[in-house]
This record gives structure tokens, C-alpha cells and sequence, in this order.
């Protein structure tokens, strides 16, 4: 994607039966997206015409769980995922089952929406009304990966969990934070952002304010960024030595991971707080690297983008960005936006995000300056990712979605929002829509899937070898 043309849309949706909290999923010339109302949509990508819906269930009215923020019911809150290879999109439904919520993991046709997969997904002992499955699927060799927190207000009792399932079903995996007897929260919600996978399958995750607030008691792994095996074994974590008063504060984690190629990672908290910090290494309680204090002047909540050694995180009041060094470590900040605010994805040679405004700005990545601007309706949330594919960028809105063209297909995004992979592959994708003829007679999305590809496994290779570098 060269330029995207936000002076009129190419298409916007019908409104659909409940508010949109996920991002845009793109595949097969279609456009995924899913509601609170249990309802998954695919829209065509030529004109945003429905080609099927799947109504999976009743969602959960609002008012019987014990707080929250979402109404009048939950349903579908996380980021779906695309397995383009099996042709099967995941969703996590929240559902009212015999009248009580239960979360079930549904795998539905692409080409039909026919659900193939129906598994109830609730994290044995649990109480799923007090659970909000708020991160976006992602996918790690075979399994849905994704994370549970609370609802707004973290009511009740409840851990902050990582779960992983097999993509035709069966036992669950689970990591639960803040699990000792007499502990809870840790919610693992990232601000909407998926859990991200490296190149040898292992998963990284950022953790919520958990129940402990002295220091004199054992860490229960709150406040943290969390890397975990495949099989979801914690393999090390960092957490800040500020972590029992952030505690209180309700100071948590509240980003994706940005893993970079040269094995550093950057995450951010409500604190208003990046870290910067050595991934062989994470270096436990205060072990990182460098941090960059009073990043912004509101609090840092969700998915993050990253090109190179930038970081562009998501401050409410506007996206900021931050440039990461290696000799020595450090973390500088180059601009901070006074517009937008959800999470940023670098598309066309824009940093682009959505205001609660209900507008879709396209910023300079080198300033930050306003480039290009288009109105699409308020979002339903403060956490509205746009997405590409298909020669497109899709903005949702609260109940449609509002695509734009783009001169060409493919792309260089790298986001931690969410991620569409086939199940052995486990870097970050946009599914593409239908292609493109060319004068080779190789169609543009082909021969950008190819070089993207090849972008994405030189990447991950760097960061595994520079990863056990670094360890040894």
C-alpha cells in the first residue's frame, strides 16, 4: 500500500446489529468483522455488501454481570483471528447459556459462515461473569492463543489468564496471574491487543494491576510483560519495582509488545511509562533496560505499531513516538500527536489512528503532523483499529465499517492488535483479498505477500539468533 485516498470513501457498510469493538479482519476479497451482539458479518471488499452473517448466540445482557462498560450486552469483544489456510475465522464469544454467561470459542467457515467449532472456553474454577475476554486471538502453530481480564471496574474475583486451544478443538492450555490462594486481577486485556508470537512460538503478553500492594509480600506476576512456551510455562517476565503501589493505582500494563528486531522489546503502561527491555533478558523486578517517564500527557492504552527501531504508542489524548537504541539503550521521544488517539497501524506511509471524534487522521511519521483526515462516525470505544487488505483501509465506527482505497494492495504495517496467520506461522499478517492483475500475469497481492513474507522471515530470524546471542 503506496497511498490510501481518504477524500471519499470507496464504501460504507449497513449498520449492523451491535456495537464493533474488534478490528476488521480481511481475506478472499471479504471483510470479517464481529459485534456485540454475537454476530459475525462477512462484508464483500469490493462494495461492503453483506455475503453472509452468522447470529452464534444470545449475547450476555449487561446487566447481569457484576460491572463493566459494555452495553446493553457483551458478545464478541476481542479481535477475531483468520486461519487463511484452513478458511476458518475464531471468534470468542461471550454467551448467555442456560441463563448464565459462558465464553465459547467458535471457528466459522470463511467461504459459508457455517460454525465448525463450538467449545466452551471458560478457565476451569473461574466465574465467567466476572471474566471479560478483551484481547485480540491470535494464532501459534495450530492454537488460538488469547488472554481473559475483568470487566471495567474490576469487580468481583477473578485471575488475568492466557489461554491456548487446539484450532479443531480439544484440552485447553492456561496460565492464570495473580493465581495464589487469596490473590486476583492480573487481567491480561492489553488494551485490545492480541498476544504477540516470536519465532520460536513463545508468547508475550503484558499483565494488569494485580490484588497485591506491599512489597514485602511475593510478586504474583501483576504489572508485568510476560513471555510464556507454547505450552504457556512462564519463561521469564519483567515487572517495574514500582509494581505494588502501580497496584494500587490501577497503574497496569496496558499495551501490546513490540518485538524488535534486534531482540529490545517496548511496552507501556498507565503509568504513562515505556519500558525498553532486553528480550533474552527481561531481568525480572526493575530489569530494564531503559524507560521513558511522562511519555505523554494521558494515560497509554492499546494495540501499539512498530517500523524499525519506532514505536508508536497509543496515549489517549494522541499517539506519540518513541525511538528505541540499542549502544547504548534508550528510549527517545520524537512526537507526540494531539489528535486521534486509538491504537496506530503504519500503513501507505501514514501512522493512522481514529479520535473519539469519530475521525480517522493520518499522521507524518516523522512529525506526527496531520497529513490526511476523513469523518467516520464515533467509535463505540476508545480502542477503534483500523486495518488494511484488499487494497483497502477499513476504519470501524460504532456499527459500520468505512473502507478507503489504496493505490495498491499489499503492505508494510507491523501492529500488535491482532493477527491472521496460517497455524504454523507466527508473525504478524493482513489477509488479502482477491488480486490484482499485473503485466507479469503474478498478481500485485502475490508478489507483495511474497516480499512481505520474506521480510517477515528475515525478522524473526534476526530476533531468535540475537535472542539466544544474548542468552548464551
Amino acid at each position: 500500500m503506496t497511498s490510501v485516498d481518504v477524500t471519499s470513501p470507496a464504501w460504507t457498510s449497513t449498520s449492523l446489529d451491535g456495537p464493533l469493538y474488534g478490528e476488521p479482519l480481511v481475506s478472499g476479497g471479504r471483510v470479517f468483522v464481529a459485534t456485540e451482539n454475537d454476530t459475525v458479518y462477512a462484508l464483500s471488499a469490493t462494495n461492503g455488501t453483506i455475503d453472509w452473517s452468522s447470529h452464534l448466540a444470545t449475547p450476555v445482557p449487561s446487566g447481569s454481570l457484576p460491572c463493566g462498560d459494555i452495553s446493553p450486552t457483551v458478545g464478541i469483544t476481542g479481535t477475531p483471528v483468520l486461519d487463511a489456510v484452513r478458511g476458518e475465522l475464531f471468534v470468542v464469544a461471550d454467551e448467555l447459556i442456560n441463563g448464565r454467561p459462558a465464553h465459547q470459542l467458535v471457528g466459522l467457515s470463511t467461504a459459508t459462515g457455517k460454525v465448525v467449532l463450538n467449545q466452551n472456553v471458560d478457565p476451569e474454577g473461574s466465574t465467567p461473569a466476572a471474566l471479560l475476554q478483551r484481547t485480540g486471538l491470535t494464532l501459534d502453530a495450530g492454537r488460538v492463543v488469547f488472554g481473559y481480564g475483568g470487566n471495567f471496574g474490576d469487580c468481583s474475583t477473578y485471575h488475568g489468564w492466557v489461554t491456548s486451544v487446539p484450532e479443531a478443538g480439544g484440552t485447553p492450555a492456561a496460565f492464570a496471574v495473580d493465581s495464589a490462594a487469596g490473590e486476583s486481577q492480573g487481567a491480561v486485556w492489553m488494551g485490545g491487543a492480541a498476544p504477540t508470537v516470536d519465532a520460536s512460538g513463545n508468547i508475550w503478553v503484558t499483565a494488569g494491576n494485580g490484588s497485591i500492594k506491599s512489597a514485602t509480600h511475593a510478586y504474583d506476576d501483576s504489572d508485568s510483560v510476560l513471555e510464556l512456551s507454547p505450552s504457556l510455562t512462564l519463561e521469564q517476565y519483567f515487572a517495574p519495582t514500582s509494581w505494588p503501589s502501580d497496584n494500587a493505582r490501577d497503574l497496569d500494563f496496558s499495551t501490546g509488545v513490540a518485538l524488535l528486531a534486534d531482540g529490545q522489546v517496548v511496552a507501556a503502561s498507565k503509568s504513562r511509562t515505556a519500558y525498553l527491555l532486553n528480550g533474552a533478558a527481561l531481568g525480572g523486578i526493575g530489569g530494564q533496560q531503559a524507560e521513558l517517564e511522562d511519555a505523554c500527557g494521558t494515560v497509554i492504552d492499546g494495540g501499539l505499531a512498530f517500523a524499525g527501531s519506532t514505536v508508536y504508542l497509543p496515549c489517549l489524548s494522541g499517539p506519540i513516538a518513541v525511538q528505541a537504541s540499542d549502544s547504548p539503550a534508550g528510549l527517545r521521544l520524537l512526537w507526540s500527536a494531539s489528535v486521534g488517539g486509538g491504537p496506530p497501524i503504519v500503513a501507505g506511509g501514514l501512522i493512522w489512528t481514529i479520535g473519539s471524534n469519530g475521525v480517522l487522521y493520518g499522521l507524518n511519521p516523522s512529525s506526527g503532523a496531520v497529513k490526511e483526515q476523513a469523518t467516520i462516525g464515533a467509535p463505540a470505544n476508545h480502542f477503534p483499529t483500523p486495518a488494511i487488505g484488499a487494497g483497502l483501509l477499513l476504519a470501524p465506527s460504532a456499527t459500520r465499517v468505512v473502507a478507503f482505497s489504496a493505490s495498491s494492495t499489499g503492505s508494510t504495517t507491523t501492529t500488535s492488535t491482532s493477527t491472521t496467520l496460517p497455524p504454523t506461522t507466527s508473525a504478524p499478517h493482513v489477509g488479502s483479498g482477491a488480486p490484482t492483475s499485473t503485466g507479469s500475469g503474478i498478481s500485485s497481492e502475490v508478489l507483495a505477500a511474497v516480499l512481505v513474507g520474506a521480510l517477515v522471515v528475515i525478522v524473526l530470524a534476526s530476533w531468535f539468533f540475537w535472542r539466544r546471542r544474548r542468552r548464551a
